[in-house]
């Protein structure tokens, strides 16, 4: 079993800077793929970036990126969200998410529906 635990959400302003950590621990693939996910009020889980277990590709959706930043300390076991000028439409809860898989494509790394294990989430709100 796999347990992932995400912190860092908060209430910011506009404008302002969080990073988001999430800790893995149980039995993972070596080659899997990390990704974040986001649920504002009343609408569908969607995708935000996601990272290969190398670091050397990383995925994003086109509303975050050149604001958000992915990366990954495997030594740590940890994934991280840069998130810079943080907008009100950012706000919120975002969920990591991990997909024990050798063999992904671009679309299946940002298809929810192929990621194996989920945090618990952490709110993330942005005041304008």
């Amino acid at each position: 079993q796999v347990q992932l635990v995400e912190s860092g959400g908060g209430l910011v302003q506009a404008g302002d800077s969080l990073r988001l950590s999430c800790a893995a621990s149980g039995r993972t693939l070596r080659m899997n793929t990390m990704g974040w996910f986001r649920q504002g009020p009343g609408k569908e889980r969607d995708f935000v970036a996601a990272i290969s277990w190398s670091g050397s590709t990383t995925y994003y959706a086109d509303s975050v990126k050149g604001r958000f930043t992915i990366s990954r300390d495997n030594a740590k076991n940890t994934v991280y969200l840069q998130m810079n000028s943080l907008k009100p439409e950012d706000t919120a809860i975002y969920y990591c998410a991990l997909l024990n898989s050798l063999f992904t494509t671009t679309a299946q790394r940002m298809d929810a529906r192929n990621y194996n294990y989920w945090g618990q989430g952490t709110q993330v709100t942005v005041s304008s």
